[in-house]
């Protein structure tokens, strides 16, 4: 009886260590259809890269819930004149290999990000230099004014200069050309989480910085990243319980979900514009069976592609209503739209192959698309529906889709291998002219580095270089309008809609689902 009563007891002991430790422990896993590309934070201008990497790597400032400006890694920051910020970084900061964070880290970090490789350096293209003032100060001088340099750093991560030279990763690997350095594979930051594993394309395992100087909203001990390419897969995982969070749901399993138990989905518009673009600057187009000229660069081309897409049709079938048609390259929510402006080109095939045979193209002609299939809500489908109605007009695609790792190291600079291809864009600054500088601006220096198709208007250039400085807000707004109308009237890009952000997530997780599609993993909490 002794020894019997003794075993039960030593089982109930067991069992109650366990479920403190259970209890205590707070795994969050969570899924994607694609993989974070780098663990380097300047590796590519993407939304998913520099939100994930946001959890490990702080910028000087960085937006909250409601996605306002506040201090990040800088406690405060004035400008002592018109072309020089100053920022106060907060006394307290370490990375997570016990160094504390210097003014000397930041002007590092600010050259690292203009430099070589990174594919940021738009984000400072104002910035004539950073220099420290003492080390927990530093100064940024631009050019000339800019008014929204605050806005422009809020997705740039601070990196330690110490950990950066001793692992020989002072400049960022070029991505385009699949180049990697120590900083690919590993991290060290100042964030409210490490890096604990990277297994590329299959699982990156985070933890809680526990040296972290602010105060933690989220209760996690354990992060997991998990990518799970194939669509029923990744929703099975989460209806099961492997997983408890899903952030890419497709169109097709919304409804689903929602009916499914102990299962939440979280969706809201999101601020990024799907859209097409060409090759307008080749004399002949790289992937076209046109010889000798290239027929994008024909106006009446443009405006054939233009209304021989139905973009009514591609939201209510392939997005299931998860998106909404436009006719401008910026959305709802960011400055500078406005609803007058916004007018979606009426869908006229008839209208199409007139222009088509006005442009010298009366049995049109063959062209091959680009576009990623693990990156926007249903690209994939959205280019083959494309595909599909650009057929009725007498144009033949030939669709390249491919993972995005490929897929940018194909489009993007500084080779910019494409004839026709598909991109989104979320302007960080939440603000026109962050849109009109990347995407459609001519290509000089860091100006136009996302202009994959080398549209080119002078004086759209000329606008853009005026609202950059333009403080006074009747004036700046005229200047955006007169862009938005020459854009639109060249057909400089083919924009689709913005896409609605799906999430879904198990009813025990709590998180905050912002516009631009970060996901900050410093407000999520697992419940029992």
């Amino acid at each position: 009886m002794r020894r019997s009563t003794l075993a039960v007891a030593l089982l109930a002991g067991t069992a109650l260590v366990a479920a403190a430790s259970s209890a205590g422990a707070n795994t969050f896993r969570w899924a994607n259809d694609g993989d974070v590309n780098s663990m380097d934070p300047y590796a590519r201008q993407e939304t998913f890269l520099l939100s994930f990497m946001g959890n490990i790597y702080e910028p000087l400032v960085r937006r909250n819930r409601q996605l306002q400006v506040e201090p990040g890694l800088a406690a405060r920051w004035e400008q002592p004149s018109p072309t020089v910020w100053r920022f106060h970084l907060r006394p307290d900061v370490r990375f997570t290999d016990g160094t504390p964070l210097t003014a000397d880290d930041v002007v590092f970090s600010i050259a690292r990000a203009r430099g070589p490789g990174s594919n940021i350096a738009g984000n400072f293209a104002s910035v004539k230099e950073a220099r420290v003032v003492d080390p927990l100060t530093v100064d940024v001088e631009t050019t000339q004014p800019n008014p929204i340099f605050v806005e422009e750093i809020t997705g740039v991560g601070i990196m330690s200069r110490r950990w950066a030279e001793a692992n020989n990763a002072t400049r960022s690997a070029d991505l385009t050309t699949r180049e990697e350095n120590f900083a690919t594979r590993n991290a060290m930051g100042t964030g409210p989480f490490r890096l604990v594993s990277r297994e590329p394309d299959r699982r990156t395992v985070l933890a809680p910085n526990a040296g972290w100087w602010d105060r933690p909203e989220h209760n996690l001990t354990r992060v997991e990243f998990n990518v799970i390419s194939n669509d029923a897969t990744r929703i099975a995982a989460l209806i099961s319980g492997e997983v408890d969070m899903v952030y890419t749901v497709p169109p097709q399993d919304t409804d689903r979900l929602s009916r499914t138990p102990n299962i939440r989905i979280h969706q809201q518009a999101e601020m990024r514009t799907i859209y097409l673009g060409f090759d307008q600057l080749r004399p002949e187009l790289l992937k076209s069976d046109v010889r000798g000229r290239n027929p994008f660069q024909d106006v009446r081309v443009r405006r054939a592609v233009n209304h021989a897409i139905d973009r009514a049709a591609i939201v209510r079938t392939v997005m299931r209503g998860q998106a909404r048609p436009t006719g401008l390259m910026i959305g709802p929510g960011i400055n500078g739209h406005t609803e007058a402006l916004d007018q979606v080109p009426a869908y006229n095939p008839d209208m199409a192959r007139r222009l088509l045979a006005e442009a010298g193209y009366p049995n049109g002609f063959g062209v091959t698309m680009d576009c990623p299939n693990d990156r926007y809500v249903n690209d994939e489908a959205t280019c083959t529906a494309v595909v599909s109605m650009l057929a009725r007009i007498g144009i033949r695609v030939s669709l390249a889709a491919q993972t995005r790792a490929r897929y940018f190291a194909e489009i993007l600079g500084p080779r910019y291998n494409t004839s026709f291809y598909m991109l989104g864009w979320t302007p960080n600054t939440y603000d026109a002219h962050n849109a009109f500088f990347n995407l459609m601006a001519s290509r000089q220096g860091d100006r136009g580095m996302f202009n994959v198709g080398g549209w080119s208007n002078a004086r759209f250039d000329e606008l853009v270089g005026q609202m950059a400085v333009e403080t006074d807000r009747e004036r700046r707004r005229a200047m955006i309008e007169e862009a938005q109308r020459i854009h639109a009237e060249e057909v400089g890009h083919i924009p689709l809609h913005q896409q609605t952000v799906v999430w879904a997530a198990r009813n025990n997780i709590q998180l905050q689902q912002l516009a631009d599609n970060w996901f900050p993993l410093r407000f999520v909490r697992v419940g029992q």
